[in-house]
């Protein structure tokens, strides 16, 4: 019950999109490089590491530890990806439950040692400071 706490708030940030914004293609790449970054470090185990590098709004929601407590005993049993493809992306400026701003919303095809078929959505907001930074993770 928990567990869908924590995925039910980034669902949240991650599954509806309002109005598209206008990302340029050099800054939908950088947003897609930091999702693919967040990426690494989960499939890596390095939770702590992907939390202290998420957005501020991410931080803000979801507590360190209980991130850390919440990824480790979900995502470990899916295992290792074996193929991972970007099946959808899009822009956002609002989402349901977060602040306005410059979102790419990233839905990735992805297959896992433990589980064949799973769709991953990453969503990237562009912070104050000119970088993107991972606001939302959902697993299905």
């Amino acid at each position: 019950m928990k567990n869908k706490l924590i995925f039910n708030l980034l669902a949240v940030c991650c599954g509806l999109f309002i109005l598209a914004s206008p990302v340029t293609a050099n800054q939908e790449q950088a947003a897609i490089e930091a999702a693919e970054h967040f990426l690494f470090l989960i499939d890596n185990g390095h939770y702590a590491q992907s939390w202290e590098e998420a957005a501020d709004f991410f931080k803000q929601q979801v507590p360190k530890q209980e991130w850390i407590r919440q990824i480790s005993s979900l995502r470990p049993a899916f295992g290792r990806p074996v193929k991972r493809k970007v099946q959808f992306k899009n822009t956002a400026q609002k989402l349901r439950g977060a602040p306005d701003g410059d979102y790419l919303i990233i839905q990735y095809a992805t297959s896992f040692s433990a589980k064949q078929q799973a769709m991953e959505t990453v969503t990237p907001v562009l912070e104050k400071d000119g970088q993107w930074r991972v606001v939302g993770y959902y697993i299905r």
